[in-house]
């Protein structure tokens, strides 16, 4: 049947680009707020989720947040000595670089850092993201599944099959390994199996004094790791738990070792690997 010549198709996402009139703008909310507010914090976002950074947003309605356009930014902050509208900007600017945000405050440097340090909330992880710790699952009955989803599960590549009517691993299987960067098939498994892996935090870079003009660059603390592998059974996961005291302990053993051997030619007993402690916690079907 030949193609009739009124069958045409009609995009409807044609939109208008903002151009340079939304640029100004920017440019000028920007310096509207280094007027307004104290401090110029640069802050940076691990494991970015829309819906968390606007949590934050309106945790701190008081303060105002930009992410994005860092040369647009930089313009209106400015680059030099000679184009910076305050004492001290042009420092700032060269650090909007990459993916960072920008908080403009009134709130104390240490009120500022002290909130941000304990905040962090945790979601799955997503395709691409580093896992940060090894799961792993036993062979045997998986009672929290429905029957119905395993032909999904067997896609996705679990060794799984049914038994009267219930989901069994025919055998031990790794979903992934703690460092390595996860497809997405194990985060839809991970995200199956109620494993929470990501953290989304916010970490300030540098700050930007107004009253004195300085600049500082903070110290990036790294977020503690708490465990380093998760051992699903059935419908229980048993997490191995690192033990935050296990350099100090080390050490004092090795002093106290080397005492020994000072006081005693008997060669010290070989080092005990370092303690670890497990936790189980089980979650039940509701009945």
């Amino acid at each position: 049947m030949p193609k009739s010549k009124r069958d045409k198709r009609i995009s409807l996402t044609k939109t208008k680009k903002k151009g340079l009139e939304s640029k100004q703008n920017l440019i000028g909310e920007v310096r509207q707020c280094v007027e307004q507010y104290d401090r110029i914090f640069i802050f940076s976002v691990s494991n970015m989720r829309n819906s968390k950074l606007k949590e934050v947003r309106n945790a701190w309605k008081h303060s105002r947040f930009f992410f994005g356009k860092n040369k647009v930014m930089a313009l209106a902050l400015g680059k030099t000595p000679e184009t910076e509208i305050m004492n001290g900007l042009h420092k700032l600017s060269t650090k909007l670089a990459n993916e960072v945000g920008v908080l403009f405050t009134s709130k104390s440097k240490e009120d500022v850092i002290s909130w941000f340090e304990t905040y962090s909330e945790h979601d799955y992880a997503r395709a691409g993201n580093i896992a940060t710790s090894a799961v792993e699952l036993d062979e045997g009955p998986l009672v929290q599944f429905s029957h119905a989803i395993e032909p999904h599960l067997r896609k996705l590549g679990l060794p799984v099959a049914l038994k009267k009517g219930i989901v069994t691993m025919l055998q031990d299987y790794t979903v992934c390994r703690e460092g390595e960067v996860l497809t997405p098939e194990q985060a839809k498994i991970l995200k199956l199996l109620k494993v929470v892996m990501s953290q989304f935090s916010i970490e300030m870079r540098c700050t930007w004094d107004k009253a004195s003009g300085n600049f500082e660059v903070m110290d990036m603390k790294p977020r503690e790791q708490v465990f380093n592998t998760v051992r699903i059974k059935s419908d229980d996961q048993e997490y191995n738990y690192i033990e935050s005291d296990m350099n100090v302990d080390k050490e004092q053993n090795d002093n106290a070792m080397k005492a020994t051997t000072n006081e005693t030619d008997t060669p010290p007993s070989p080092e005990s690997p370092p303690r670890r402690v497990t936790r189980s916690q089980s979650r039940h079907r509701k009945k």
